[in-house]
């Protein structure tokens, strides 16, 4: 199995040495683990799903930390609530920095827990899967944009040759499981597996949560929860509107986007490149992909950056924007490999109301050339790693 380095290293070992803990978060297998072992060995790494060992911690936390007095890997700690009071006496008590890291894939109980008793103690990471700096420095990255979109990015599937279907299949089946029916009462689980896949239909669109329950037979209540897990585990992201002041919302309804563009397709039906390129939702998949790249940019380069869209009553809207250091950027993405100079009217139009508050436009497409274009930066799908900064 090939290790691969993963971008978000570097910024854990600095603030390792900031901050007495650490926790990494994200989605299942998104490689936590392995990223953790690997380059922390003088860590004893401690696995709470363990149900020995979760006992251990639950019903003797004291003994539990006299047993393993040194740097601790505490993975899945969400497992064990008890443990957070007595990692933040003894960060008090010590003062020292990187004492313990903390890891989990249940981004609701692991931040509850953080936020009542870790507050100003804690530097938060969440890895996702690779992203595509990573795949180039691996020698990993396709040279075809719809492999990518239906492979996606989960390091399972490069790591140990796992078909996407099958790795997708067992992936939603164990999500359920393990994170749904521990967060959620579920009854019928074939019915939100049916709630996933209108999400998947939804993609790049407005979220109308009415709809969707409608159409899945549940409460609007019932879809709101079901969302917000979904979002918590780093399936699902709600990407926000942009406004020009707390009054004066264009629009108050965020978008619905998926982390992976595997899972996506997974969703779909879509197996096969060749699958994508007649659908309907081509153009909703790419965008997806686009914004997922940038996202996890973002938080593997640990920029926080800040991200949202517009659209105004008339139908102008503009793909994404980027706040980074009072920097806004701009961004459209068009599934077209021939560029056009009315692909820059909505993006011209914002940068005219917004005037100095611009300082870069991109156009995101699916070429394999990045070039300046009339003060508009041109990039291929294969150098998105580019606009983030």
């Amino acid at each position: 199995m090939k290790s691969i380095h993963r971008t978000i290293e570097s910024s854990i070992r600095y603030y390792s040495k900031k901050y007495p803990v650490i926790a990494v978060t994200g989605p299942r297998q998104s490689g936590k683990t392995t990223m953790l072992k690997n380059m922390l060995p003088d860590y004893t790494y401690l696995n709470l799903e363990d149900p020995l060992l979760r006992e251990f911690a639950l019903n003797s936390p004291k003994e539990f930390f006299l047993s393993y007095p040194g740097k601790l890997i505490l993975d899945e700690v969400q497992q064990t609530p008890l443990l957070f009071s007595f990692i933040q006496a003894k960060v008090d008590a010590t003062g020292k920095m990187g004492q313990y890291i903390l890891s989990g894939s249940q981004n609701f109980q692991l931040m509850e827990n953080i936020t009542q008793s870790l507050a100003g103690r804690v530097a938060l990471f969440k890895l996702l899967p690779y992203d595509l700096r990573e795949l180039k420095q691996s020698g990993l990255l396709t040279d075809d944009y719809l492999e990518l979109l239906v492979k996606g990015c989960y390091p399972a599937l490069y790591n140990r040759a796992i078909t996407p279907k099958v790795f997708f299949s067992n992936y939603i089946q164990t999500y359920v499981e393990k994170d749904l029916k521990q967060l959620l009462e579920v009854r019928d689980l074939r019915q939100f597996r049916k709630f996933l896949s209108l999400c998947a239909a939804r993609c790049g669109h407005l979220l109308n949560l009415n709809s969707l329950a409608n159409d899945c037979g549940i409460s609007q209540p019932t879809a709101k929860a079901w969302i917000s897990v979904l979002e918590s585990s780093y399936i699902i992201y709600l990407l926000q509107p942009h406004y020009a002041n707390f009054n004066k919302r264009v629009i108050k309804t965020p978008k619905l986007y998926f982390y992976d563009t595997g899972l996506l397709c997974h969703l779909l039906k879509i197996t096969q490149a060749s699958g994508i390129s007649m659908h309907t939702l081509k153009g909703s998949i790419f965008e997806n992909f686009a914004l997922s790249e940038l996202i996890k940019q973002n938080e593997h380069q640990y920029l926080h950056a800040d991200f949202s869209f517009w659209r105004d009553s008339s139908g102008h809207e503009v793909d994404l924007l980027t706040y980074l250091d009072d920097r806004l950027s701009v961004t459209e993405v068009k599934t077209t490999e021939t560029i056009k100079d009315d692909f820059f009217k909505d993006i011209n139009y914002f940068s005219a109301l917004e005037g100095s508050h611009v300082a870069k436009k991109n156009l995101i497409y699916t070429g394999d050339y990045s070039y300046k274009k009339n003060g508009m930066h041109v990039t291929s799908w294969k150098d998105t790693n580019l606009l983030i900064k």
